[in-house]
């Protein structure tokens, strides 16, 4: 897959990493608009290739009152909206085989959660609209294994796809970023880093994912350094009170500190 794959991104020929980089739910019009507004200036700033990220709902869920979404079409027609009003590209989780037709009338990549990665008719699903499809690498998987994702979506007649790592299980309730699987799932496919996930700290007692965003920058860092295509970052203007993933996410107000110490970072690197 090659990034003029993707719809309206733009900076192609930076040599940057991509971004995809957004809140982890869309909660209504007026928050994805301010946080898209914001990602696209730092990352024309930047020259970053950029994708707006959101879920139009959220699936997996420790407890039955924890928030889903706000309507699954509504959700949907605002990301049509911030891709329209920003002139970027967009991309959302789908987590049936009935989601992919209808989220890739709004959405320019489709992204397979990671435990539903190894679910054989939802990512043929997703690779038949023709859309670029994000695999998220099972937390339960080695890189080794995403060989055979990615091949589905091929076998299904779509080159356009990458993979994502979002961490491995470390025990009952930590993730770990392996990077020595980096080079090994960039044979197989593009390979993004999504930082914010791999910091979570799942399965807590009182049903609310924790995390460790003071290790943002560090996971990041790493990543660049070890030569990933793309970083995955969720962010938002207020994670205390976001709706869902509050406790990883990175505040907006830090998020140009940080690319631009990683686009430093990735000049180094180009240069060696």
């Amino acid at each position: 897959m090659n990034l003029q794959d993707i719809p309206k991104i733009k900076h192609t020929n930076s040599n940057n990493f991509f971004l995809l980089a957004g809140p982890c739910a869309i909660e209504g019009e007026d928050m994805a608009l301010r946080i898209a507004e914001k990602v696209v200036t730092i990352t024309n700033k930047l020259e970053i290739p950029y994708v707006f990220k959101g879920s139009f709902k959220k699936a997996n869920r420790s407890r039955i009152d924890s928030f889903t979404g706000i309507g699954d079409e509504k959700a949907l027609k605002i990301l049509k909206k911030v891709s329209e009003t920003f002139d970027v590209p967009t991309v959302t989780d789908i987590h049936e085989v009935s989601d992919a037709a209808f989220a890739a009338q709004y959405v320019d990549v489709l992204q397979i959660p990671a435990f539903l990665v190894r679910q054989t008719d939802l990512v043929v699903a997703a690779a038949k609209t023709g859309k670029v499809v994000n695999l998220k690498k099972g937390q339960f998987m080695s890189p080794e294994a995403m060989k055979h994702a990615v091949q589905k979506v091929k076998d299904a007649g779509n080159n356009k796809v990458w993979i994502t790592d979002r961490g491995t299980m470390f025990g009952y309730q930590d993730m770990i970023v392996d990077f020595r699987g980096i080079p090994t799932m960039k044979n197989y496919a593009p390979t993004v880093l999504d930082v914010t996930h791999s910091l979570q700290q799942p399965n807590q007692n009182s049903g609310v994912t924790g995390g460790r965003p003071d290790m943002i920058e560090t996971i990041a860092r790493a990543g660049v350094v070890n030569n990933v295509d793309g970083l995955f970052i969720e962010t938002h203007f207020d994670p205390s009170n976001a709706k869902s993933d509050g406790a990883n996410m990175l505040h907006l107000d830090y998020l140009e500190k940080l690319l631009t110490n990683l686009v430093a970072i990735r000049k180094t690197i180009n240069n060696l």
